[in-house]
């Protein structure tokens, strides 16, 4: 609730939580299933924020199609196929992120698998590639973003915290996703990192995702501004 709160004071819309967390270890924590869509659903009737939340498998997809505004498919998720198929049968927007080794075109391609079931509303998530990088956890892949932006009509977000996995590198990674062209951010927040069950290294503390928002926004306004009047240079023409 602290952090949907401070999410809403800088006036984002979306707030993402995961009640489902799919863990490399079988023993890590997994989330807290019907019992956290119910506290993220109590978060948003107490800020007027939607909810944008990660289903690992078909039943917890019911789950969270009933309870959620976004539905979000996972790095691994990215080319379970069958999955696919069911989030393009449910009437919600689906966030799509990209697998940690695939190529554009597998990605653009389970994308096609949820619109191919009717599902039009795809938001795809670029999260970072496995490389032989040791300095990050995953290589930010940022050129992936108008590549994409070229070859499909779907708007990209970049999620600097899962690719970086550490806060230290979170805001220049955002800043230079915006600056290149990315729809939107997808940041990791909490108010005691230490404390937090899961991605605590990479999570940005209040006044980091402050500062973070309004960085973000000025970048935006100047890539906005210059896309205009390459627009306006080329009616001209």
């Amino acid at each position: 609730m602290l952090t949907a709160e401070v999410v809403a004071e800088t006036g984002c819309k979306w707030f993402r939580g995961g009640a489902f967390k799919p863990r490399t270890s079988p023993y890590a924590f997994q989330g807290l299933a019907e019992e956290g869509l119910k506290i993220l659903s109590d978060a948003r009737d107490a800020f007027g924020l939607r909810i944008v939340t990660e289903a690992v498998d078909e039943p917890a997809l019911d789950l969270v199609e009933k309870y959620a505004d976004v539905i979000q498919i996972g790095t691994r998720n990215m080319q379970n196929f069958s999955l696919l198929k069911r989030a393009g049968q449910a009437r919600k927007p689906v966030l799509l992120k990209r697998g940690m080794s695939s190529t554009l075109e597998e990605f653009l391609l389970a994308a096609e698998y949820i619109m191919s079931e009717g599902n039009y509303q795809v938001i795809l998530c670029e999260r970072g590639v496995r490389t032989f990088g040791d300095h990050s956890r995953f290589t930010p892949d940022l050129s992936v973003i108008p590549a994409a932006q070229r070859l499909s009509h779907l708007p990209i977000v970049f999620d600097p915290s899962h690719s970086t996995g550490n806060r230290e590198t979170v805001i220049p990674m955002a800043r230079a996703a915006v600056a290149a062209g990315a729809d939107g951010l997808l940041v990791d927040v909490h108010p005691y990192p230490e404390r937090a069950l899961c991605d605590g290294p990479q999570a940005l503390l209040f006044d980091m995702f402050r500062d973070l928002v309004a960085q973000a926004r000025a970048i935006a306004e100047i890539v906005k501004q210059h896309s205009e009047a390459h627009i306006i240079g080329a009616a001209v023409e």
